[in-house]
């Protein structure tokens, strides 16, 4: 690939990205994502490693650089699943920012991971607003470790309803969630067009 060629691959992936923003923003409820636009989107290579990111939030995405690597490799990773996480030692930064995180696969092949993080307005504090006060992770709210929230394309309800369980208000939560549900499953699919345009054995992002 000479210099033309990776630019405009670089640009459309970064391109893929910013489309994954503009679906969490419309699609979200809330205003810290709708209006202050505080969120990220970003896709990974197969080993977890930063390819592309849009120009949302970048000390989200700083943080999860580093810590994708071992989150990827830890966990099995089947079409159509997603991953949710908050936790802080993993690549998070506080516990309202909750990061979403899909495998990209298509015939069989892992090609990327898409992820997107968004700070929720309740993550279960003690005290109201999404910077509440504290002293300790566990006065800041619900510590989410990497679990899938969806595996197979099937959604875990019971894992949903404990999360929403445990914040203030359970109502307020769940479509900004389904709003970074989409964002990935969108990013998804155009990082598998891309691919496909391209062919799949020549395709690594980066």
């Amino acid at each position: 690939m000479d210099a033309i060629q990776l630019s405009v691959f670089s640009s459309r992936i970064a391109a893929i990205c910013d489309e994954m923003g503009a679906m969490l923003r419309c699609a979200a409820l809330s205003p810290n994502i709708k209006d202050r636009l505080d969120f990220s989107c970003a896709v990974f290579d197969v080993d977890g490693q930063l390819c592309a990111q849009a120009a949302h939030i970048p000390v989200h995405l700083g943080s999860m650089a580093y810590a994708m690597q071992n989150i990827v490799s830890r966990l099995d990773w089947h079409e159509g699943d997603m991953v949710i996480v908050n936790d802080p030692y993993l690549g998070g930064t506080h516990l309202p920012d909750v990061t979403f995180i899909s495998p990209v696969i298509t015939d069989g092949i892992l090609l990327a991971f898409v992820a997107n993080r968004a700070h929720h307005a309740d993550i279960g504090a003690d005290s109201p607003g999404s910077m509440p006060i504290s002293m300790s992770l566990d006065d800041e709210g619900l510590v989410i470790p990497p679990v899938h929230l969806v595996r197979g394309g099937e959604p875990d309800r019971k894992k949903l309803q404990d999360i929403l369980a445990a914040t203030a208000n359970p109502l307020q939560m769940p479509g900004d969630l389904a709003a970074q549900l989409s964002a990935n499953r969108a990013g998804g699919e155009r990082l598998v067009e891309l691919a496909r345009s391209k062919g799949l054995d020549g395709y690594r992002p980066g």
